[in-house]
């Protein structure tokens, strides 16, 4: 029986990888790197920890020849100044119908600081259990991130639904044992195919979110 939803935030929730990727793209600029917007729609789902060093190797730079600490506080200062508040249209109905039915839960990878605010102003009270970038050691493509968030909800893996739109958040979700839906908001959607299942846009995505019932079987 389906008990619990699992959200991404970034590109499922919010349509927020745009001013994620420019706040990236500047903080590397400042550091003397150039990195592109498919370099970080790649890492989708990743922390800092382990998300910069892919990203400044693909600049062709050596890792230990940075400091994250420097280039995360540009890029977090950078995001705080562009960064427009956006839900995708319907999201935030549709988690209030969903919360009626289902546990909730949200998974990022971005900082708590950055999840709490974005939660607290858009959907305020919905989530039974958040998993941020900094409440676990290992982040997705690890399966840690949604292992805490069952953990949390205190329910069987057969018993939740990921809802993911990054290539990194699909695997963990699979690395995790957990049924994944994937959403292709920003890349491709044969990049997901290791979903167990694929919307084409927000607008099925949401169709089939509202379909649910609680006594649906999911299998992993």
């Amino acid at each position: 029986m389906l008990k619990a939803l699992i959200f991404d935030m970034d590109g499922v929730l919010v349509d927020s990888m745009p001013f994620h990727a420019a706040a990236w793209k500047r903080a590397f600029l400042e550091m003397g790197m150039v990195i592109q917007d498919e370099d970080i729609y790649a890492i989708e789902g990743s922390n800092p920890r382990s998300g910069l060093p892919l990203l400044i190797r693909k600049a062709e730079k050596d890792p230990e020849a940075y400091d994250f600490e420097a280039i995360t506080a540009i890029y977090r200062r950078e995001f705080n100044r562009i960064f427009e508040l956006k839900a995708f249209e319907g999201m935030e109905e549709c988690l209030k119908v969903l919360k009626g039915r289902f546990l909730l839960s949200l998974v990022s990878g971005s900082d708590r600081s950055i999840v709490h605010g974005i939660v607290s102003q858009l959907f305020p009270g919905v989530f039974d259990a958040v998993v941020t970038g900094d409440d676990v050691l290992n982040a997705k493509p690890h399966p840690d991130p949604f292992l805490k968030a069952v953990e949390l909800l205190q329910v069987r893996k057969e018993e939740c639904v990921v809802i993911e739109n990054a290539i990194l958040g699909v695997e963990a979700a699979k690395r995790a044992e957990l049924y994944c839906i994937g959403v292709p908001t920003y890349i491709d959607g044969s990049l997901l195919d290791r979903a167990d299942l694929v919307v084409g846009d927000h607008k099925k995505l949401l169709s089939h979110l509202l379909g649910l019932e609680s006594a649906t079987e999911v299998r992993p």
